[in-house]
C-alpha cells in the first residue's frame, strides 16, 4: 500500500502552488490547490465547501472564518481565513460568475452545477506535483499533510497540530508530519549545548 506524502520542499511547493495560476490558468483548479494548502480540509470537506461557508455577503467580503462539519468525524471545526485564502476567495468568486446560488465553491464545470468529484481532484493535484517534479506519492490528502508538515517546520507544537486535524491520537499527527532520519539529525546537529 502506497502512502501519500507532504511537500516538503518550499521551492517544489511553490512551483506545485502556481502551476494553475501561471503555466496553465484555471483559476479553479489554482484556488483549490490553495485552499487545501491554508486550511488543512479533508478533500471530501474541501469540495463540498459552498459559497455561504466562505463569502459574508455579495461580494469580495469572507467570513473571518470557515466553520464545517467533518465528514468523516462528525466534528465541528472552525478555521481561521489567512491572507492566501483571502486573496483567492474573490477571485474565484468572479471567475465563477458571481452565482451564490450555485452553491459550491468548485463545481464540475457542467450545466447542472454539482461539486467537482474526488477523482478529478486528484487528477489536478497529480498534475500539478508532475510539473513541480514532485515524487509519486503526491495526492489530494498530501494538500493536509503539508500544512501539518511546514506548520511544524515553523514551531506548532504536535500537540496542537492534532487538536487542528481532530486526530484521535498523537502517532497518527506524527506520522502526517512526515518526520524522517534528517528531520531528527537536524535537531542534534542545531541544539548544540
Amino acid at each position: 500500500m502506497s502512502t501519500t506524502d507532504p511537500i516538503k520542499n518550499e521551492m517544489q511547493l511553490k512551483k506545485f502552488e502556481e502551476y494553475y495560476l501561471l503555466e496553465k490558468p484555471v483559476y479553479r483548479n489554482y484556488a483549490l490547490i490553495i485552499l487545501g494548502l491554508n486550511t488543512a480540509f479533508r478533500i471530501g470537506d474541501l469540495l463540498l465547501l459552498q459559497w455561504k461557508d466562505v463569502l459574508c455577503d455579495e461580494g469580495n467580503n469572507c467570513k473571518d472564518h470557515i466553520c464545517i462539519t467533518e465528514q468523516k468525524t462528525g466534528k465541528s471545526r472552525s478555521v481561521a481565513v489567512n491572507d492566501s485564502v483571502r486573496k483567492v476567495i474573490p477571485i474565484l468568486w468572479k471567475e465563477s460568475g458571481c452565482k451564490k446560488e450555485c452553491g459550491y465553491l468548485f463545481t464540475n464545470g457542467r450545466r447542472t452545477p454539482a461539486p467537482l468529484s474526488r477523482s478529478q481532484a486528484f487528477r489536478i493535484i497529480k498534475e500539478a506535483a508532475l510539473y513541480a517534479g514532485l515524487p509519486e506519492h503526491i495526492s489530494c490528502h498530501s494538500l493536509r499533510k503539508t500544512f501539518g508538515y511546514h506548520a511544524w517546520k515553523k514551531g506548532v507544537e504536535p500537540a496542537l497540530l492534532m487538536e487542528l486535524y481532530n486526530h484521535s491520537s498523537y502517532r497518527v499527527t506524527r506520522q502526517y508530519l512526515g518526520i524522517e532520519q534528517e528531520d531528527k539529525d537536524r535537531v542534534y546537529l542545531d541544539v548544540q549545548l
